[in-house]
C-alpha cells in the first residue's frame, strides 16, 4: 500500500462520515431503509401512545445504526481507494467536501441557537 498522505486520510474519514449519515439519516435515502423496517406502537408509562419505526430483521438494523453502517461505509469507502481508484476518488472527495460542511453548518447551527439563547436569557435578566 502507498504512502497515505493527511489529508488523504482526512478525506476518507469525511467521505465514510457522510456516506453514513446519507444511509442511516437522510430522507433522500429513506426507500432503502424503510423496506427493513416496521411500525412499533409504544405505550409509556402516563399512557402516551407512539409510533416507532423498528427494524425487521439485522440488516435493517444496520440501516438504521450509526455505528454499523458506520463500519461498512468505512470499510467501503477504505476498499473502493484501494482497489477502484479512478470512481472512489471523485465520490470520496464530493462525499468528503459535503461532510466537511455538514460538519461545519452543525457548529453554525449550535453556535447560532447559543447565542439566541444567551441574548433571551439575557433580556430576562434585565427585566
Amino acid at each position: 500500500m502507498e504512502k497515505l498522505s493527511g489529508l488523504t486520510y482526512i478525506m476518507l474519514i469525511l467521505a465514510s462520515y457522510r456516506l453514513t449519515h446519507l444511509i442511516v439519516f437522510d430522507t433522500i435515502t429513506e426507500f432503502i431503509r424503510k423496506p427493513f423496517m416496521k411500525q412499533k406502537r409504544i405505550v409509556d408509562d402516563k399512557g402516551h401512545v407512539d409510533q416507532k419505526s423498528v427494524p425487521k430483521s439485522n440488516f435493517g438494523y444496520m440501516l438504521n445504526c450509526y455505528w454499523c453502517a458506520g463500519i461498512w461505509c468505512a470499510i467501503c469507502v477504505g476498499l473502493g481507494y484501494l482497489f477502484l481508484p479512478g470512481i472512489a476518488v471523485p465520490v470520496i472527495f464530493i462525499l468528503s467536501i459535503a461532510g466537511a460542511q455538514a460538519i461545519l453548518e452543525t457548529i453554525v447551527g449550535v453556535g447560532t441557537k447559543l447565542i439566541a439563547f444567551l441574548k433571551s436569557a439575557a433580556k430576562e435578566n434585565n427585566t
